[in-house]
């Protein structure tokens, strides 16, 4: 376990480790609430870009579901007619400034997420540190659409936005103390200024914060595909029996992990921090004949994984409907 993973693995206790790194939290939340503040007093102004922006976070650090988040909504505005747009940071990649996303770009360039994003949601996406300027680029670009989401941007505060979903897990805020001490980007507070809560699976109300609207989601996905022939695709009962190696480099593996054993499977599990940048090695199957991994995962091992690779895709089900409570938000109708 490397060191990122051994400080992440302290964040839900307040044991050593956590109290050790309290000193560099502090300064961290100091940061935090000094810049929220020159905004909130004008010092530093956001900009309004000329189409709705739904912007997609969470307070914590980690995966906690905000990428099939972002897919399920793309994909049910455009069933509503609308012509959304996706801009995202592009962790993990070294494009510098700018970039469009294609389904044929490169992880390492533009990040994994915003790549899993192009190939999945069919409408244009744009990454850059600046968001503002990635959405201008965007919009400059496909003078149709009419919606931004912005993936990972609830601290992107220069970025004005007229929706703001905030996503949760089963881990919640962990021990409660800021980065690095602890998992909170923001004070817990900050969820009752969104417009929604989303809780992806069975992560609890938080204690003392009263969110405007709270939302259930649930990632499903029963069926895989092999990662060179898309085509190929099977149930999990095709490969009950055969010795298989799971790995997940996300924010939260055992999220995955255990999606797999809900499903009967049997398999030597690895994990690796999130982003991390895959090697052939990593992919070794030390006597599994299958391995199975994540899209985000998979976007980065498609020139070196084995020809027995299979992909788990997973689509957000949300529970009451966002989509049409976004909508209302962004018709400027009181939302049911």
């Amino acid at each position: 376990m490397g060191l990122k993973q051994r400080i992440a693995a302290g964040w839900q206790g307040r044991g050593l480790s956590a109290v050790l790194l309290l000193p560099q939290a502090l300064l961290f939340a100091l940061a935090v609430n000094l810049r929220r503040r020159a905004f909130r007093l004008g010092w530093v102004h956001s900009v309004k870009l000329p189409v709705p922006v739904v912007v997609i976070g969470n307070i914590t650090a980690g995966g906690s579901g905000k990428t099939p988040l972002t897919l399920y909504l793309v994909q049910e505005l455009s069933r509503r007619g609308w012509r959304p747009g996706i801009v995202s940071r592009g962790y993990g990649g070294s494009a510098k400034g700018v970039q469009v996303v294609t389904a044929a770009s490169d992880a390492a360039f533009v990040g994994d997420e915003p790549l899993l994003l192009a190939q999945r949601a069919g409408c244009p996406v744009f990454v850059g540190r600046d968001r503002v300027a990635a959405g201008r680029a965007l919009l400059s670009a496909n003078a149709d659409c009419n919606v931004l989401i912005a993936d990972d941007g609830l601290q992107h505060l220069r970025l004005a936005r007229d929706v703001e979903i905030v996503v949760m897990d089963e881990r919640g805020i962990g021990n409660g103390w800021p980065l690095p001490a602890g998992p909170l980007r923001e004070c817990p507070a900050r969820i009752a200024e969104a417009h929604a809560l989303v809780l992806n699976g069975d992560a609890p109300v938080p204690q003392d914060v009263h969110p405007q609207r709270v939302f259930r989601m649930r990632l499903a996905g029963d069926q895989f595909h092999n990662l060179h022939d898309p085509q190929r695709t099977c149930g999990a009962e095709a490969l009950r029996g055969r010795r298989l190696q799971a790995l997940a480099g996300i924010g939260h593996p055992a999220r995955y992990f255990r999606h797999i054993e809900r499903m009967g499977l049997q398999a030597e599990m690895q994990a690796f921090p999130d982003h991390h940048v895959f090697q052939p090695s990593d992919l070794a199957l030390a006597g599994a004949e299958v391995l199975l991994m994540t899209e985000k995962d998979a976007v980065k091992c498609q020139a070196f994984a084995p020809s027995e690779t299979w992909v788990l895709p997973v689509e957000a089900q949300l529970d009451p409907d966002l989509a049409q409570w976004v909508v209302e938000k962004l018709n400027g109708q009181p939302p049911a």
